[in-house]
């Protein structure tokens, strides 16, 4: 692979099969594509097979309605020696025309890893390059760090496994 692929789009209509009980697209339908954008921007940056490991900071701001036109943005904002996270926004607008609204947000990281053994591959490494990179790079940090405070006082406090 020549050129990296930082980051991926996709594009498509929200169809009827999406809708809750409150006549929106669902969230579990949000977050799947979400991480179905997240591994095709894994795979293209990393060249390899990869799983997600976690979705943190999810913000469901507007709902997406049937039939809006949806874009999926997912963007590599930090690379580990075997991770990736992307910044992933949804967002959707009345195909009939009309600005587009900013829908969901969140980092979602990905590992990259053997298909056959399940051992952890290095993946590429980048660094920002300008201000909004350095912008997405700490942002993707700062979740990642409130994540794994979450993580551990869940650990401390869960009921014992039975």
């Amino acid at each position: 692979m020549s050129e990296r692929q930082r980051s991926l789009t996709l594009q498509f209509l929200a169809e009827p099969t999406d809708v809750n009980f409150g006549g929106k697209v669902h969230g579990g339908a949000v977050m799947k594509w979400i991480d179905q954008a997240g591994f095709a921007a894994a795979v293209g940056w990393s060249g390899r097979y990869c799983v997600t490991v976690a979705v943190d900071g999810i913000r469901f701001v507007a709902p997406v309605k049937i039939s809006d036109l949806v874009a999926v943005n997912a963007t590599l904002v930090r690379t580990g020696r075997t991770s990736m996270q992307f910044a992933v926004d949804v967002r959707a607008r009345n195909p009939l025309g009309g600005d587009d609204r900013l829908c969901t947000h969140c980092i979602i990281s990905f590992v990259a890893v053997d298909r056959e053994t399940g051992a952890t591959m290095e993946v590429p490494s980048w660094s920002p390059v300008n201000d909004e990179d350095k912008r997405l790079n700490e942002y993707a940090e700062k979740v990642m760090a409130l994540s794994k405070g979450i993580e551990e006082t869940v650990a401390r406090y869960a009921p014992a496994k039975t």
